[in-house]
């Protein structure tokens, strides 16, 4: 038996072909777990890229993943609200955000208290951190996936060095330096001996353009990304934080996955982190001889002084009193 085909029936069956990839492509998008991610950061910055390449490929056939940076969906600092209240998915939040809601997170924002990237992985997986996990759920409905190693901070002025070389923190008296907002930020600054200024991360780079702050800190591939080097004059490179962020997701859309994509989901971000923190470390690397090549001063200063004086500032403040018994003697631990 022949069977032949009319033109009729070619574009019958074509046609039928295209509808049932149209009811197909509808059932995928109605499946499909929205992941709006609201971030601060540039779409180059190494947290969107790994985000980008890693993490939404990762969860790409049961999940539409979709980033917006530069703070274009929900202004930095109020994400975790916003999760909270139900009107996003995921975030990349900050210890100085959670310690907002949570004052224990404050002692992953105390300057060095982590002493390096491995170190903060480690902290994270032990179980020294299933608390801090706990509290971020049961205060804000966030489940904390991974940790994101953004760089050690340092200074970063408009002053030339033979204006003002930083060796101590006594150098940094009446420095108008940039910090985010919250109090934990705020204290540090202060700690570190300058006049914190707070300020969006939008508006640094005209700021310091015009002189309305003197400086500002950040790990060296952010000011790069950013562009601070055109408008700075010396970094002083005093490492007074090894930064982090979390990958953050709504827990209710979380529980709301079957164990397998929860699961995915977990990984995606786990992989997305270590994608970022080793291009970050790679960075890290080069950008000191870059910044010298634009004209600025990249210079270390006394290290031990500034340890001694920022440490002593937290254990002396109210903030160490929110800190869990025996948790900071564990962190160091795992540091050895």
């Amino acid at each position: 038996m022949t069977t032949s085909l009319t033109r009729r029936g070619l574009f019958a069956t074509a046609a039928a072909v295209a509808m049932t990839a149209g009811f197909a492509s509808t059932a995928m998008a109605q499946d499909c777990i929205q992941l709006r991610l609201s971030a601060v950061q540039s779409e180059t910055d190494q947290r969107s890229v790994a985000m980008a390449e890693v993490f939404g490929p990762g969860v790409a056939d049961f999940a539409c993943f979709e980033p917006h940076y530069n703070g274009t969906l929900f202004a930095q600092g109020t994400e975790l609200e916003a999760i909270a209240r139900g009107n996003l998915e995921m975030s990349i939040t900050s210890a100085q955000e959670l310690a907002e809601y949570i004052p224990e997170f404050s002692i992953f924002t105390a300057g060095y208290v982590h002493q390096n990237a491995a170190h903060q992985v480690a902290v994270f997986n032990d179980d020294v951190f299933d608390s801090f996990a706990a509290a971020a759920r049961e205060t804000l409905g966030v489940e904390l996936l991974a940790v994101m190693y953004l760089g050690r901070r340092h200074v970063n002025l408009r002053q030339t060095r033979e204006e003002l070389e930083v060796m101590t923190p006594a150098d940094l008296e009446g420095v108008n330096l940039r910090m985010p907002g919250s109090e934990a930020w705020q204290f540090l600054g202060r700690a570190l001996g300058a006049a914190p200024t707070p300020m969006a991360f939008t508006e640094v780079y005209t700021a310091l353009q015009t002189g309305a702050v003197d400086g500002q800190d950040n790990p060296l591939p952010t000011v790069v990304d950013a562009r601070f080097y055109e408008v700075t004059n010396q970094i002083a490179l005093t490492s007074h934080l090894v930064d982090l962020n979390y990958v953050a997701i709504s827990a209710e859309v979380f529980d709301s996955m079957s164990e397998d994509q929860q699961e995915r989901v977990r990984q995606a971000a786990v992989d997305a982190a270590e994608f970022g923190r080793q291009r970050q470390l790679a960075m890290e690397e080069e950008l000191a001889g870059f910044l010298r090549e634009q004209g600025l001063e990249v210079y270390e200063p006394n290290l031990a002084a500034f340890r001694e004086t920022v440490q002593a500032a937290y254990l002396e403040s109210d903030f160490s009193d929110t800190w869990p018994e025996g948790v900071l003697e564990r962190i160091n631990e795992l540091g050895e």
